[in-house]
């Protein structure tokens, strides 16, 4: 077993079958509520950014004490085009 490949083959009786489908549908409604909510606050994601980044290149932030360190604005980085967040609830790939 590779540290990636956590599953265990083990027997389920036809209830724990039906308990695991129900979970699993449950899970995937919560996660669709969390996605659109996530989705929701882009237009406030945005204004966050523009804002954190704004203070690290005015204010600076602290790397010692009271030192504080401005960011260039050649060394704010910039969302690639078309690229947009989202929401990763599972590690690996499906099927894996």
């Amino acid at each position: 077993m590779t540290f990636r490949n956590l599953f265990i083959e083990h027997d389920r009786t036809p209830e724990e079958e039906a308990w695991v489908e129900e979970e699993t549908a449950e899970q995937e409604l919560r996660f669709d509520k969390i996605v659109e909510e996530m989705e929701a606050l882009a237009p406030q994601r945005e204004v966050w950014y523009k804002e954190f980044f704004d203070r690290i290149m005015n204010i600076g932030f602290n790397t010692d004490a009271d030192d504080k360190t401005k960011i260039a604005p050649a060394d704010i980085p910039v969302q690639p085009e078309g690229k947009k967040d989202q929401v990763v609830w599972k590690y690996g790939v499906d099927g894996e």
